[in-house]
């Protein structure tokens, strides 16, 4: 008998959803999509590529920023393959194994983007309240294991998300609500209870999102103290201007971070247009503007950019 079971959940799909209600528009929406994961990768790609090949460059802030670039564009080609399957070849069909290893992906590249921007925020807290010390703290090895040590939070924290949900039988409705798999939308398509589940979600959500966004909230209330105690009001205009970049960010990622899990925990059956939407505002946007974000607020990359194509 469990080996008739093992055979039937290795051969069951879940199937994919587009954009509910917007069928009649699909090949405007398949192009916008690719428009989009188009310029997010070669965006990102080019601020890595300026970065590596630029030493005047090779400024903590700098090298933070290459950090979020390449997390974004692993986030961008964790669900890139499926929503453009989906949206240009009406592909909605994905293998359980194939659905918990976009899982996993999905999650370690979006709680290590949270890290990236607590380390890019640790950056702003040091060069504003504690300028001299911030080249000898922020070396570029030092740099380096900071960077790794959040990647492999992430990356142990998300882990066990694949086997949890593997050790389910699915047979509920297939239909997930999304181009992409996610933990929490595959998690309620179990036939079984998910209490252990929920709460692990939950706890690494808090460990990694949740403490990610309380230290960032910490720096910026230190940071804030530290520009109010300035007398010119020049310089706390020209302090302030250096975070603007990574305020636009923090709020491209949390936001709908924040909407996406409430529609999740919340949301009904005529949710599920908003939910789609959250859900692609989640994935799509924030790898799309952050390299559009920095280049138009940082002059040095800006002038580097268009060195590049205009030489």
């Amino acid at each position: 008998m469990s080996v008739a079971n093992d055979t039937n959940f290795n051969s069951a799909v879940f199937l994919l959803t587009g954009i509910p209600g917007q069928e009649k528009v699909r090949l405007w929406v398949s192009v916008s999509f690719c428009i989009m994961y188009a310029i997010s990768i070669t965006g990102n790609s080019l601020i890595l590529f300026i970065i590596k090949t630029d030493p005047s460059l090779h400024e903590p802030m700098y090298i933070f920023l290459s950090m979020l670039a390449l997390t974004d564009i692993g986030l961008s080609i964790s669900t890139m393959l499926t929503t453009l399957g989906l949206f240009l070849f009406n592909s909605r069909e994905i293998s359980f194994n194939a659905c918990f290893a976009q899982v996993f992906f999905v999650h370690l590249f979006s709680f290590s983007d949270s890290s990236m921007l607590l380390l890019m925020a640790f950056d702003r807290f040091m060069a504003i309240c504690n300028p001299l010390r911030y080249v000898s703290i922020l070396t570029l090895p030092r740099i380096a294991k900071m960077g790794l040590v959040f990647v492999l939070k992430s990356m142990s924290l998300v882990f066990p998300l694949p086997f949890l949900l593997k050790r389910f039988q699915y047979c509920r409705s297939n239909v997930l609500s999304h181009s992409y798999c996610l933990y929490q939308d595959v998690m309620k398509l179990a036939c079984a209870d998910i209490t252990v589940n929920s709460i692990y979600g939950f706890a690494i959500k808090l460990l990694a999102v949740g403490l990610d966004s309380l230290f960032i909230f910490l720096s910026y209330v230190m940071i804030l103290k530290t520009v109010l105690s300035v007398t010119s009001s020049t310089e706390r205009l020209r302090a302030l201007n250096t975070c603007v970049s990574h305020l636009c960010a923090i709020l491209l990622f949390y936001l709908p971070d924040i909407g996406l899990s409430v529609v999740h925990r919340f949301g009904n059956s005529s949710s599920l247009l908003l939910q789609s939407l959250m859900g692609y505002i989640y994935m799509v946007v924030p790898p799309l503007m952050n390299p559009i974000v920095y280049s138009m607020k940082s002059q040095h990359l800006r002038s580097r950019i268009f060195r590049v194509f205009f030489k």
